[in-house]
């Protein structure tokens, strides 16, 4: 009975991050929007076919379950700063921070074109 309770109470820990989100909104948090935006620009990338469009909204979906929205956001935001020039933009190329960002959506993306397409 013990071991139940036990069981029970971990599968709540683990639902319920230590930020009090629940593992549903973490695994939800990107606005539709920004879900739009990504499968009209991998359609672009990829062909505008029924088909595509499930691999592309497939792999928003993939990428949203490995990475947090805030961390994506991170991401894009020095992906976009990199395409600057000029002396202030050089610290978004060649910084470890702004590279780990940048690293980690490319595994996300990795991971969702293996899955998906």
């Amino acid at each position: 009975m013990m071991r139940a309770v036990i069981s029970a109470l971990a599968l709540v820990a683990a639902a319920v991050p230590a930020s009090g989100q629940r593992m549903s909104e973490r695994l939800n948090d990107y606005p539709t929007e920004v879900r739009a935006d990504y499968v009209f620009a991998c359609m672009a990338a990829n062909g505008q076919s029924r088909a595509v469009l499930s691999k592309c909204a497939c792999s928003i979906d993939v990428i949203a379950s490995i990475l947090p929205y805030d961390k994506y956001v991170e991401a894009e935001t020095v992906l976009s700063l990199q395409q600057g020039s000029g002396e202030q933009m050089a610290m978004f190329k060649s910084a470890v921070v702004p590279r780990t960002m940048v690293a980690d959506l490319r595994r996300a993306q990795a991971e969702a074109e293996m899955l998906c397409f």
